[in-house]
């Protein structure tokens, strides 16, 4: 859905062949589906909870396919809930999906990749791996995580002719909002102003990443200058987020 299927299309629109995961097979098909071109395509159930379903679909793309050039890490749902009151279940089964389940993937793939001699590691990050979040901390954690291990990995593996891009979307016009985890303290902290950008202009921005070898894309570009004030002048940025926040429902 959103991110993940944008990017399936305009991959597969540019003539890779692509195989399509997620936990819902109903939801994966009905991808597939609008995305077109099924000589192209394979969809795969996959939870990247678990590296023996990682190991599983890597193995039936390889049978199908014989290599692997790029693989994308995506998964990834959101927490809204206050640092003192989050569950630590949920806060868990959040590093699960968007921080452990890329991990696992990366290294089950590497291998693959190694041999090869070439091949992409693409993960989708945020902006809110950047510049954190308030009530959304959990999830900006896992966002930072995953900045930091890509631009790692990206030093190790270069010397083996494979390239880690990490992708910093801001805010996107899909359905991710509807599958948040809401805790006792569930604010929605959003500037009014950010519209938010379309999933196939985040797809766009990743196929170029791509294509130019990129270590990182933030997109829009109009986030790059937050990203830069919050390094140089954090104080700056968290007074302005402390007086949205006393606005926030």
């Amino acid at each position: 859905m959103g991110i993940g299927e944008a990017i399936a299309k305009v991959f597969v629109d540019h003539g890779a062949q692509v195989v399509l995961l997620s936990r819902d097979s109903a939801r994966l098909e009905a991808a597939r589906s609008r995305i077109g071109h099924a000589d192209q395509t394979l969809a795969l159930a996959c939870d990247v909870r678990h590296r023996e379903e990682i190991d599983r679909v890597i193995g039936l793309t390889m049978h199908h396919f014989q290599r692997i050039d790029i693989w994308v890490n995506n998964a990834g749902h959101g927490i809204l809930d206050g640092v003192a009151s989050v569950n630590m279940a949920d806060c868990r089964s959040t590093f699960e999906t968007n921080f452990f389940g890329a991990v696992e993937s990366m290294q089950a793939v590497l291998p693959i990749m190694k041999q090869q001699r070439a091949g992409s590691i693409i993960n989708i990050s945020s902006v809110a791996g950047h510049i954190p979040i308030p009530f959304h901390g959990v999830y900006s954690a896992t966002k930072f995580a995953m900045n930091a291990i890509g631009k790692a990995a990206r030093i190790e593996l270069m010397d083996s002719g494979i390239n880690v891009l990490t992708v910093c979307p801001g805010y996107v016009k899909t359905d991710f909002s509807a599958n948040v985890l809401r805790g006792a303290e569930p604010k929605r902290f959003r500037p009014k102003s950010a519209r938010g950008i379309s999933a196939p202009r985040v797809a766009r921005a990743v196929l170029n990443g791509y294509l130019k070898n990129k270590r990182e894309v933030i997109v829009p570009w109009t986030m790059i200058p937050m990203v830069k004030l919050y390094q140089l002048f954090p104080g700056l940025v968290e007074r302005a987020m402390t007086r949205m926040a006393k606005n926030t429902p």
